[in-house]
């Protein structure tokens, strides 16, 4: 799939989010002075020693019991919808990773699960950040906004989390991105040919076509963010602004390696501005964020995405960007681009194994604190524009390509969730065509049939966490530290 099959727009804003806070470590006190020794008294008769009372243990966190949120008048009515389209959902796969002497002890879910414990009972200081890999089902930020909104009216909301400098084509919307008056070039893992400059985890990098090239981004009150920006040879750094007053500069060596900035927002700011100073410098995402606790989810679907492609993500920059947003659950939507290529030949199901098992492995190795979950590809046809090929006929290798992501996921020790399957299985596509809810492409969804897919997801994911046996265990949510830099790869400059 080409950029040019995302004609859909869609981007819905939501609230800001920041990536990193300051963890100030301090001593409490010092060494007591001696005191002046007394003259010995004389030795008292030996008594019995006085038998102390043991110590209570301190008590567990009390935990709240689970429970089903109360859904709003807009998911009643995406659930009626649903109904009528016939996606009626279906369950988690969410195997067991460890036993225990009632049963399964821990899931592929348990470290999501626990943080939605710890913030439905107020015992989370910090934000539980989910990271949505993915393709261009989800890039315009429709289907995860659903996840995002639901989850937030939960469990709290903490922030809007990655955003890019720019959108990542001429079209779309703005809701994950600055405010742009042009200056920057987009590139993104999507492409044909591999750009020449690595990626971090957004799988999108914007170059600055002329000096002084500017973002602004509205602020929510937010207090804290990240600029992440590649150190390109030559090509000048940053700087960040808000109203009159330089927050940081960036430091560039040209390194060429993956670097990040943090900066603290003045209290009552309203805009904050990323400014390159020189042509050619290069951004990879900006975090903004409260340290409260709630939900973050940052949306990081590129279209034209598959698991082979997301191997173009720079190792480091996946690792000390994961390690910073310090995630409790990794998602990706992934399999429509797969299905496709199969299709036309230019892939086979071995590679579609290899690719996703690597992705797998290099995402829970950044991150091996999160949950992570496989969301396979919705029903999809044929290309009808080939001469002999009837509408609204099934792609032939879309099952396959299902029950190959099942087998690797779980086997990878994460969750699948069969999308397919939730919204109808065979002929789903055509009852949301009839229905209006799909482009002419046959390919992208559109409107509410977007609000459906995405309720599909949420609504499984809570279903899962009631139906699991909850232990004592409460995810330490925590706000976000800033993970020890990496010599050539991340530097913090202090504002100056």
């Amino acid at each position: 799939m080409t950029d040019s099959e995302v004609g859909w727009g869609g981007w819905r804003a939501v609230v800001p989010a920041l990536a990193c806070g300051l963890l100030v470590a301090c001593e409490i006190g010092a060494e007591p002075r001696p005191l002046p020794r007394a003259p010995a008294p004389p030795a008292p008769a030996p008594v019995a020693a006085p038998v102390s009372p043991r110590a209570s243990p301190p008590s567990a966190p009390t935990l709240r019991p689970r429970v089903m949120p109360a859904p709003p008048e807009r998911t009643r009515s995406i659930q009626e919808l649903a109904q009528k389209l016939g996606a009626t959902g279906t369950a988690v796969d969410d195997p067991c990773l460890e036993s225990g002497a009632s049963g399964c002890a821990r899931t592929a879910l348990t470290p999501w699960f626990e943080s939605l414990d710890a913030l439905s009972s107020g015992l989370a200081t910090g934000p539980s950040v989910i990271e949505a890999f993915g393709n261009s089902l989800i890039a315009g930020d429709r289907i995860v906004d659903i996840l995002r909104d639901d989850l937030g009216a939960a469990f709290g909301v903490s922030g809007r989390g990655v955003l890019l400098v720019d959108r990542m084509a001429p079209y779309g919307g703005r809701g994950r991105t600055g405010l742009s008056k042009g200056g920057w070039q987009p590139r993104t893992l999507g492409e044909l040919r591999a750009p020449p400059h690595p990626f971090g985890i957004t799988g999108v990098y914007h170059v600055a076509t002329e000096a002084r090239a500017r973002s602004r981004f509205k602020l929510e009150g937010e207090t804290r963010g990240t600029l992440w920006w590649l150190d390109v040879p030559k090509a000048g750094g940053f700087s960040v602004v808000s109203g009159d007053q330089v927050l940081a500069r960036t430091e560039p060596t040209g390194s060429g390696g993956a670097r990040a900035t943090h900066f603290t927002l003045p209290e009552g700011a309203s805009t904050v501005d990323i400014v390159a100073e020189g042509k050619g410098a290069v951004a990879q995402g900006v975090v903004l964020q409260h340290g409260r606790p709630g939900v973050i989810l940052d949306m990081l679907g590129v279209p034209s995405a598959d698991a082979t492609l997301y191997a173009r993500l720079d190792d480091a920059a996946l690792r000390s960007q994961l390690a910073e947003r310090d995630p409790r659950l990794l998602l990706f939507f992934l399999g429509g681009n797969e299905s496709k290529r199969l299709e036309w030949k230019r892939t086979d199901i071995d590679t579609l194994r290899t690719d996703l098992r690597a992705l797998l492995r290099r995402a829970r190795a950044a991150a091996p604190a999160s949950a992570c979950m496989v969301v396979g590809p919705m029903d999809a046809v044929r290309d009808t524009k080939a001469d002999g090929k009837k509408p609204f006929t099934q792609r032939p290798f879309l099952e396959a390509v299902v029950e190959a992501e099942r087998e690797v996921t779980m086997a990878e020790g994460c969750a699948f969730f069969n999308l397919y399957a939730a919204m109808g299985g065979k002929g789903a596509l055509t009852r949301f065509h009839q229905a209006g809810f799909m482009h002419e492409d046959l390919v992208h969804p559109r409107g509410r049939g977007l609000d459906v897919l995405g309720h599909l997801v949420t609504d499984a994911l809570l279903r899962a966490w009631v139906a699991a046996p909850q232990g004592r265990r409460v995810a330490a949510l925590t706000p976000a530290q800033t993970a020890p830099a990496a010599a050539s790869e991340r530097t913090v400059e202090a504002a100056p």
